[in-house]
């Protein structure tokens, strides 16, 4: 009898054993599995795999992308202006023997050297790259962290720049720059409008000059214009050459006496 309940408690025992051996891993996790210190080939999952404590210890990996928020840092542009700059990473976990065996913690390392890239890179740049080409510096962030991460098994997919706080002295700056901006464009266009309006009035002499019966086709057409409006009063334009005329016609009836 005692032979059968240590038979039976020693079943139970490897029973327990067996059944708190087995894991149970989601579609996006692998583990990477150390036997007696040393890490099997490849990561198990995604699953039911078998754990043998002590023997064997297991350090779940997550392969989905993660997000992870670069704080405000303070950076100086080349053109020395002071700004604070914030952005996101996303990247994920490629190999997960090597994110767990070459760095400690490739998230609080991927964080550091995220903070440390986005100053020394936007700090190679003058401020209007800065505002206007922000899909450019992107890109080269993510080049740089992930040229740095590759090792660690975690591939950086994506860099964005969330915020670029300036400073109110440099806002104000800004402001009138564009509005001096705008200033010199209106004036330009206003010119070139001049000059083209010169242009077309200089072709229009040159045609009238021409044909001296449109002069008096555009009387007509001022006056029907003029016509339309609800007034009382009439403008009826007349030739110069009417007035050169009467007064010529009328210093020749003054002196016509004196002569006789």
């Amino acid at each position: 009898m005692p032979e059968v309940n240590l038979t039976t408690i020693a079943i139970l025992i490897v029973g327990l054993y067996l059944i708190s051996s087995i894991k149970v891993l989601a579609e996006y996790e692998r583990a990477v599995i150390f036997r007696l210190g040393r890490v099997l080939p490849a990561p198990k999952g995604p699953g039911i795999i078998l754990v043998f404590a002590p023997i064997d210890r297991m350090v779940r990996t997550s392969l989905r992308i993660e997000t992870l928020e670069v704080p405000a840092q303070d950076v100086v542009t080349r053109d020395n202006v002071t700004v604070k700059v914030n952005a996101v990473i996303y990247f994920r976990v490629l190999d997960p023997t090597r994110a767990v065996i070459e760095v400690a913690n490739y998230l609080y390392a991927t964080s550091q050297l995220a903070q440390t890239t986005l100053r020394s890179v936007l700090g190679e740049v003058e401020l209007d790259e800065l505002l206007s080409q922000r899909e450019k510096l992107n890109v080269r962030l993510q080049s740089v962290l992930d040229q740095h991460t590759g090792p660690w098994g975690v591939k950086v997919t994506m860099v964005e720049v969330k915020q670029v706080d300036l400073p109110d002295q440099m806002i104000r700056a800004i402001a009138r720059q564009a509005e001096a901006e705008r200033e010199r464009r209106a004036k330009i266009i206003h010119a070139e409008g001049e000059y083209v309006a010169a242009e077309k009035l200089s072709m229009a002499a040159e045609l009238i000059q021409k044909q001296p019966a449109a002069i008096q086709l555009r009387y007509l057409q001022t006056l029907v214009e003029i016509g339309t409006e609800q007034n009382t009063t009439v403008v009826f334009p007349l030739p110069v050459d009417i007035f050169s005329s009467l007064s010529t016609w009328l210093k020749k009836k003054a002196a016509g006496p004196e002569e006789g």
